[in-house]
C-alpha cells in the first residue's frame, strides 16, 4: 500500500471544536468559534487557543487579558458553525444563536456561555505571535459544569452531553465507548465465590456431556451394547475364528 507525500499542513484531527467568548474593558462582548487550542499543564492547570489578529475577538481578549473556552454539543452545532464564520464587527452572535450571556466567577470582562455544558475560565499568561496565528497560553482560574450531568454519586458524565468534534472540515458526534484510560494493562477482578461455582458447574456438566458423547460413539473398551440393548461383557474370539466362553 503506497503513501502520498504532501507539503507541511495541519493534519492533527480530530480536535475540539469550541465557542470562546471574550470581553473588552468597555464591556463589549463577543463569540468566536476555535479549534487550535487545548490542554499544555496539568499543575498549574493551563491551556491555549490560537487566534488570527484579524478576527473581532482578538484585541478584546488582548485588552482584557481573559477569555472562556466553552465546550460544544450536537445541541450547539448551529452556534459553532455560525460564530466561526460570522464576525461580531457585523452581527450580534449571542442574539443571533440564540446564547445567553452569564458572569464567570474569577474573571472581571469576559463572560460564559450558559447553554454550554462547560466553561473554562481563562487569564492571559503569554501570547506567542507565531504567524497566521498568535497563541494565548491562559492559565484556567475556575471551571463550571452543568448541574444537569451529575449522578447520584457527584460523577460529572461529561460524555453524556454529547460533545461535539470537528475533523477535516466537518463536525462529528464521539460515537461508541472503546475503552477506558488504562484498560489495556488493567488487571481483570477476581471472579466472586457465586461466578465461580456457575464457572465450574459449567465445566462440570461439559466433561459429563463429553463422556457421555464418546461412550454412545465408541463400540470398543471393557463394555459393549448387546443386540437387546444391554450392556454385555466383551467375548474374546476363540483360536478357531468362533466365540468361546
Amino acid at each position: 500500500m503506497g503513501k502520498q507525500v504532501w507539503k507541511p499542513g495541519n493534519m492533527l484531527y480530530p480536535l475540539p471544536a469550541v465557542l470562546v467568548s471574550t470581553a473588552d474593558k468597555s464591556g463589549n462582548t463577543n463569540i468566536l468559534t476555535v479549534a487550535w487550542t487545548g490542554t499544555v499543564c496539568t499543575n498549574p492547570a493551563m491551556v491555549y487557543i490560537s487566534v488570527r489578529p484579524e478576527r473581532h475577538s482578538y484585541q478584546m481578549i488582548r485588552e482584557s487579558g481573559e477569555f472562556v473556552i466553552n465546550l460544544t454539543t450536537e445541541d450547539l452545532i448551529r452556534a459553532t458553525d455560525y460564530c466561526g464564520v460570522r464576525s461580531g464587527k457585523d452581527v450580534d452572535k449571542w442574539k443571533e444563536c440564540g446564547l445567553t450571556e452569564a458572569k464567570a466567577v474569577s474573571l472581571g470582562y469576559a463572560p460564559v456561555i450558559a447553554e454550554s455544558p462547560v466553561n473554562i475560565e481563562c487569564r492571559v499568561t503569554d501570547i506567542r505571535e507565531l504567524g497566521s496565528h498568535h497563541m494565548f497560553l491562559a492559565e484556567v482560574t475556575a471551571v463550571q459544569v452543568d448541574e444537569e450531568y451529575m449522578d447520584e454519586k457527584g460523577k460529572f458524565e461529561l460524555n453524556k452531553t454529547g460533545l461535539l468534534a470537528y475533523s477535516h472540515g466537518e463536525y462529528l458526534g464521539l460515537g461508541k465507548k472503546l475503552g477506558s484510560f488504562g484498560y489495556s494493562v488493567r488487571k481483570k477482578p477476581p471472579l466472586k465465590e457465586k461466578e465461580r461455582s456457575c464457572k465450574k458447574t459449567g465445566s462440570a456438566e461439559r466433561i459429563v456431556r463429553a463422556g457421555k458423547t464418546g461412550s454412545a460413539g465408541k463400540a470398543g473398551g471393557k463394555w459393549k451394547t448387546g443386540s437387546n440393548g444391554k450392556a454385555g461383557k466383551t467375548r474374546k474370539p476363540a483360536s478357531g475364528g468362533k466365540a468361546g466362553k
